[in-house]
């Protein structure tokens, strides 16, 4: 059994949302080749390196030693212009294992796009951190995917560091894997930074997802806003940790975070532990979380133009999920994105 993903503060342990400890994955214990990935990019090159998995918050000191350890995937970019980026790994039955470790320097004013796509029809395994820093007044937008199938694992830990006047957009969607456990944490020093993360979940078959979100803001006139939108059926089940913490010095800094779950199924389950921490007095913080059946209302008003039950589910939750699957501006990975969703919500709803 190994335990990962702690809540930055503890909460009452009948809850069981402080961790998740999950106890059929085993770690690799040596470092395989993995073949299945590839980089693209207009001006920049890798540079192989050493994992720097100093993580403030992480998955936890298992899986970053994991990394340190057994990495197969390793690199560092430094981009100072316009640029599009992709990092795109396919398993097949030769790359069954992925132990990644990507670090990105967005260097002052530069306007960068970053795609880290995984996707198999096979099981397999992936323990990843990916690192961005983001220097005074860049623009970037990230986009995470995971459409790995329903028996993998999928660990990702994801750190930022956010400097004056960045804005820093992320779009992860989380749909594949038996175990899906994901940390993203922001580090906003910067004065005037703005960062926004907008997440689409779908769990199926039993699939277990342990979201743990963290922002600090030290910088004064910061930003934040954390948007989660899932969908759960057939045994699945949610963790959603959101935590906003207001520093000292952070003045008029402002911090939203909203998450909702749509429950399919009976026998799905959700957890939700959204979190304000306040150290300063002259900031704004929202939050908000729900779960609950698709509305009564618009199922009624979709019906009534002749549209079968099952179908007309599959419309609600496709067209919330749709907001943040927008996100994505390569329309053949969007397009695919939008297959798999339709493909896994399937037609047997309660």
């Amino acid at each position: 059994m190994i335990k990962l993903n702690d809540s930055p503060v503890r909460t009452s342990r009948n809850f069981r949302i402080n961790n998740i400890k999950i106890d059929d994955v085993m770690l690799p214990e040596g470092r395989t080749a993995f073949d299945g990935g590839s980089f693209s990019s207009s001006f920049c090159s890798e540079n192989n390196i050493e994992p720097i998995a100093d993580l403030k918050y992480g998955l936890g000191d298992i899986a970053c030693d994991n990394v340190r350890e057994f990495y197969n995937y390793s690199t560092k970019i430094g981009v100072d212009r316009v640029d599009d980026i992709r990092f795109s790994f396919d398993f097949d039955e030769d790359n069954v294992s992925l132990v990644d470790y990507i670090e990105v320097e967005a260097k002052a004013d530069c306007n960068i796009s970053i795609v880290y796509d995984s996707k198999s029809d096979l099981k397999c395994f992936h323990n990843g951190i990916f690192k961005l820093r983001a220097e005074h007044g860049v623009k970037v937008n990230v986009s995470i995917i995971n459409l790995l199938n329903d028996s993998s694992i999928n660990l990702h830990a994801i750190e930022n560091c956010i400097d004056d006047d960045s804005v820093v957009n992320y779009t992860i969607i989380d749909i594949g894997a038996k175990y899906s456990v994901s940390n993203y944490y922001s580090n906003m020093f910067g004065t005037n930074g703005i960062n926004s993360l907008k997440t689409v979940y779908l769990g199926t078959k039993n699939q277990v997802k342990d979201i743990n979100y963290i922002a600090e803001l030290y910088g004064e006139k910061t930003d934040i806003n954390i948007d989660v939108q899932g969908a759960l059926k057939n045994g699945s089940k949610k963790n959603f940790k959101g935590t906003i913490d207001f520093k000292k010095g952070c003045k008029k800094a402002v911090g939203n975070e909203n998450e909702y779950c749509m429950l399919l199924s009976k026998d799905s389950k959700s957890i939700a532990l959204p979190m304000l921490l306040c150290q300063e007095d002259d900031v704004e913080g929202n939050h908000s979380s729900a779960s609950g059946k698709v509305d009564d209302k618009e199922l009624f008003y979709i019906m009534s133009r002749g549209v079968q039950y099952n179908d007309a589910v599959k419309i609600i939750v496709k067209a919330r999920l749709n907001e943040i699957v927008e996100g994505i501006k390569n329309g053949d990975l969007k397009n695919q994105i939008l297959d798999v969703i339709d493909e896994r919500l399937g037609d047997d709803h309660e």
